[in-house]
């Protein structure tokens, strides 16, 4: 075929690669670019809901306000840095557990159980949190007359177990309710477990190598690269944490200040006091804590993530 041959063939595959691209890129400028650049330029406006009439330009003064003169928005991201270094190792862990069991050949039902555990993250998670709610109830909830039956104890009386109002438990509370919605994190787990070859098991076996060596030397380097997604998947789901405390306590930051996370406190000053300029620059520091994590996540997998084949990322 000659180049002229070649030529309207290439401009023919170009024309219908942009058609079948163009209904993701409209989506993308109306959903994420036209939002994002609007949010920046609300964060230099002092734009309230209540009186659009009134909008005017102060430039940075919504930054400074959020970085100089309000303490509540470093205090709710320390907050949620603090959330985050309880709930994302618990999560981690306990949804690596759940796949390694999943995985296990002395497993019977296994295709039943993976069913069961997956079942959950399909449940809308508002009704989830609700459920959640009544069960820890420290009246009348599940778990706390499972502990009176079982202890003996009174713990469904005036000093009873306060799942949602004691802050020495609340962040493992939220963890607990989290737990409930990690099934794609377990199935995602469980698919890196099968691409592991069966080979490198028994040549492990071979060699003397046990259960906990052969975890360590050949399972947990082998999927690294899904503990790195899961782990960025779950940073950037925490930076936006919002469902459960606004669920459970409207937004308010019971107890004690303590559930007031960055999303929580950005929807207060945007949709509660109609604050939206000042909202906007919530909003972005939220974007960019998440990004500054992610990089870092980025930066450092080279050091502990290991791809078959391919050595340590370059």
């Amino acid at each position: 075929m000659s180049h002229k041959e070649r030529h309207p063939l290439r401009l023919w595959e170009y024309r219908w690669g942009l058609a079948f691209i163009a209904p993701w890129l409209l989506g993308f400028l109306i959903f994420y670019l036209f939002p994002m650049v609007a949010s920046f330029v609300f964060s230099l406006l002092d734009f309230s809901l209540a009186d659009p009439a009134a909008t005017k330009f102060v430039g940075f003064v919504n930054w400074s306000r959020a970085f100089v003169e309000d303490p509540e928005v470093l205090a709710s991201v320390g907050r949620i840095l603090l959330f985050a270094l309880i709930s994302l190792p618990i999560g981690m862990l306990f949804a690596l557990a759940v796949a390694l069991l999943l995985h296990s050949r002395y497993l019977l039902g296994t295709r039943a159980f993976r069913t069961l555990f997956y079942l959950p993250s399909i449940v809308p998670f508002v009704a989830a949190v609700i459920i959640w709610q009544g069960v820890l109830n420290e009246h009348t909830g599940w778990i706390n007359l499972a502990i009176e039956g079982i202890t003996g104890l009174d713990v469904t009386g005036t000093d009873g177990i306060r799942w949602l109002a004691d802050p020495r438990l609340i962040y493992f509370t939220y963890t607990l309710i989290g737990l409930w919605g990690l099934g794609n994190t377990i199935i995602i787990f469980l698919a890196g477990l099968q691409g592991i070859p069966i080979e490198l098991y028994e040549a492990a076996e071979i060699d003397g190598a046990g259960p906990a060596q052969q975890f360590f030397s050949v399972t947990l380097p082998l999927i690294t690269p899904v503990v790195f997604y899961n782990v960025v998947i779950g940073v950037i789901g925490l930076m936006q944490y919002f469902l459960p405390p606004y669920v459970i306590n409207m937004g308010s930051g019971f107890p004690n200040g303590m559930t007031n996370f960055p999303m929580i406190y950005f929807y207060r000053q945007a949709f509660t006091y109609l604050n939206m300029g000042y909202g906007a620059v919530i909003a972005w520091i939220i974007f960019f804590l998440g990004l500054f994590f992610t990089l870092i996540l980025f930066r450092t997998s080279r050091y502990w993530v290991f791809y078959a084949g391919g050595g340590e990322e370059s």
